[in-house]
């Protein structure tokens, strides 16, 4: 019996479309783990809302022209998380650890972005060959918080500390403070904020992120919704203003995946804190997602 089997259990389907697991290329994880959450603890209900504004979006691409409803996905249900930080953790890494054996690719649906150093953890040997690209508001580099070394506002240090991917590219940055701007020149992680984009424009940005991951075999794309101004997206756990609209945010997705993505997760969604607003949004950024990965897959 595998990970993905004990600690897993069956909910709503997202995108309303299920394959077979045996056949499926891409399989759905959702996390409802909001533990270490600092403002808006609400992330923990995330994975069945954005399952929920799955069901009542329109599933056509017209940037990939290819429909949701022809990909192999298959929705194994949510984790079957721990009070314990470290024993989510574990836990996560061990089920993506086995999806990666059976040839599937995660998404996994958080969940605070704690949860995205558990995940890439489950890369393995892969680490040291796969670069991490983060669409999000915040470094996430602090080394302690709150009494905390593992957090969502730490996770990001762990991850470079701990699983030593390729490259770390932030993108979206808008809200830091000094340690993790010496933590980031110090360790060599390459960002670019919000006016930055805005200055040199998304396809020049698109293209030194390309640069920077052009000599690694796999990204781990993470997107944490606050990246999204909070115009577009108010309902996330740490709202930050001066973000990213949709347009851009899909334009920067769009060309990372024009890379082999290895795994995908997409974090940090609080319901509750509008209307559904967030969590259709959320839906229709891993639908476009999923679709331009599975572009690129056809084309290899």
């Amino acid at each position: 019996m595998t990970y993905y089997e004990l600690y897993v259990s069956q909910s709503n389907v997202f995108s309303g479309f299920q394959t077979a697991f045996e056949k499926a290329n891409y399989v759905v994880v959702g996390i409802p783990f909001d533990a270490t959450s600092t403002f808006r603890a609400a992330a923990r209900f995330a994975p069945n809302a954005i399952r929920e504004a799955s069901l009542n979006i329109e599933t056509y691409s017209f940037h990939s022209e290819i429909d949701v409803e022809d990909l192999a996905v298959h929705d194994l249900g949510d984790l079957h998380v721990s009070a314990d930080i470290e024993e989510t953790l574990r836990r996560a890494k061990l089920v993506v650890q086995d999806l990666l054996k059976a040839g599937k690719t995660p998404v996994i649906l958080g969940g605070e972005h704690t949860v995205t150093l558990g995940c890439f953890q489950g890369l393995g040997s892969r680490t040291s060959e796969t670069a991490v690209v983060s669409l999000d508001a915040h470094l996430d580099l602090r080394d302690e918080y709150l009494g905390l070394k593992t957090s969502h506002t730490t996770f990001m240090r762990r991850l470079n500390e701990q699983a030593k991917p390729a490259k770390i590219i932030e993108i979206g940055t808008r809200a830091v403070c000094r340690q993790e701007l010496e933590y980031a020149d110090e360790a060599d992680v390459k960002f670019f904020t919000t006016s930055e984009i805005r200055k040199l424009g998304t396809q020049r940005v698109i293209k030194k992120v390309e640069s920077e991951v052009e000599d690694f075999s796999n990204v781990y794309l993470t997107v944490d919704m606050d990246v999204l101004d909070p115009a577009y997206a108010p309902a996330v756990q740490n709202p930050e203003p001066g973000g990213l609209d949709m347009h851009t945010v899909l334009e920067v997705l769009h060309g990372i995946c024009r890379k082999n993505i290895v795994a995908l997760d997409l974090v940090e969604v609080a319901p509750g804190y509008d209307f559904g607003v967030t969590a259709a949004v959320a839906a229709k950024i891993l639908f476009e997602t999923l679709c331009c990965m599975e572009k690129t897959r056809r084309k290899a």
